[in-house]
């Protein structure tokens, strides 16, 4: 915009020497260019498209009128919201990237793809102040080759276990094996979803064996069927194995977990913070929440892993005001807004300073995330990952394996996990 006003304002000014004369043509050039911004400014209009999670509408609205209040003196601001699930917010902005919003929120391991698109492009301007406003393990997860290319938005998108204060001590929550069995005891069950590749990376996030994405940004590697080692492949099968026979664990997803909490049959549970309020508010007074265990495998004890996520906020290349959509992405990342949305939504902030504050260190389920962390990993996987890993989860959940070996069950499931589409 910022041209097209210079340009105009030279136009005006040639016009006034050809009839007139340019007494000053330094003091001319400088009135006529003010003389545009104030038309622009005043008269400009502006449309911007927004895509945000559907569940976010009500925060999303409120920042869109807060926007719109803070720049009502530079121009008439339009701000179409269109809800798009965050988790897919590639396939819908890659099925036609100049048809894409010119702002959108999502998931942070979707950002080499919408970058090899064209879709998104290096940050370049206030680069500096939006790294160090922001919590370092965001801005890596906005960041490819050390270059950012998306604004650190959320740091919540992980999990932990949450669990019930009335069954379990302190010392307690260290060992799996040790929560499985009191709730096993007591007739209740510990629930986690086995056949979810994302929560069964915790399994062989710190047993010496890998599984990531290859440089190609498509295909994967994988040694999870390792035949070497202190833990092998067939050791953490034979553990999943062991737990899914245990009589106080059982496998299931949130809402299972959630409707278990609230009828009493579930004690313990690994989530996310988007959990949190309900199982507040089946557990009351006990309810808890803390880092992931330890759980035993090949005779050792392994802390168990986690992946990590971040929500980042992408500003579309192709925007025919990308101006004022960066405008609303850095908006959109202050720490104002980021408070916002830890009251509206109750979701971590990736501002350091909106993290640091007292409402957020004194909530349970955030404070658990943080401190598994220490022992978490961005989420950096091809899509070949998903299908192979929930089939052995759900192998492994049921308790058998059926006629196969575990060295081959393995072997299936690395052959799977590295194979190309």
């Amino acid at each position: 915009m910022r041209k097209q006003v210079l340009a105009l304002g030279m136009s005006i000014c040639m016009f006034a020497t050809m009839t007139s004369g340019c007494k000053d043509e330094e003091e001319t050039k400088d009135l006529n260019l003010k003389t545009v911004e104030e038309k622009t400014n005043t008269e400009g209009k502006v449309s911007l498209t927004l895509w945000g999670a559907e569940e976010d509408q009500k925060l999303i609205e409120t920042i869109i009128a807060n926007f719109k209040e803070k720049y009502k003196s530079e121009a008439d601001i339009d701000i179409a919201y269109t809800p798009v699930a965050e988790s897919f917010c590639k396939e819908t902005a890659l099925q036609n990237i100049h048809e894409c919003a010119d702002v959108f929120t999502f998931v942070d391991d979707q950002l080499k793809a919408m970058a090899a698109s064209g879709v998104i492009r290096p940050i370049t301007e206030n680069l500096d102040a939006i790294k160090s406003a922001s919590l370092e393990g965001a801005v890596e997860a906005a960041s490819i080759n050390d270059k950012l290319y998306a604004y650190p938005l959320t740091a919540d998108n992980g999990y932990f276990m949450f669990y019930n204060k009335k069954y379990f001590k302190d010392s307690d929550l260290e060992s799996l094996d040790k929560m499985v069995e009191i709730a096993g005891s007591q007739g209740k069950k510990v629930m986690m979803d086995m056949g979810s590749g994302w929560y069964l990376y915790s399994f062989f996030a710190n047993t010496g064996m890998e599984v990531g994405l290859n440089p190609d940004g498509i295909t994967n590697y994988c040694t999870w069927n390792n035949k070497k080692g202190d833990i092998k492949g067939t050791d953490v099968a034979q553990s999943l194995l062991n737990l899914a026979n245990s009589a106080g664990y059982i496998s299931g997803g949130d809402d299972a977990l959630a409707m278990g909490a609230e009828n009493g049959t579930v004690i313990a549970g690994v989530s996310g913070v988007w959990l949190a309020e309900r199982l507040k508010s089946a557990w009351g007074k006990n309810y808890g929440a803390t880092k992931l265990p330890c759980y035993t495998v090949a005779g050792k004890q392994v802390q168990m892993g986690s992946y990590t996520g971040y929500k980042l906020v992408g500003v579309n290349e192709y925007s025919a005001n990308k101006e004022w959509a960066t405008k609303l992405a850095e908006y959109m990342i202050s720490k104002e807004c980021q408070e916002l949305r830890y009251e509206m939504r109750g979701q971590g902030p990736a501002n350091a300073e909106a993290a640091a504050s007292d409402a957020v260190k004194s909530n349970v389920a955030l404070t658990a995330l943080i401190k598994q962390s220490d022992f978490g990993s961005l989420q950096r996987i091809g899509a070949a990952y998903w299908g192979p890993a929930g089939e052995f989860g759900n192998l492994m959940a049921s308790g058998q394996k059926g006629n196969s070996s575990l060295q081959e069950i393995m072997d299936t499931l690395v052959a799977g996990i590295t194979s190309v589409e």
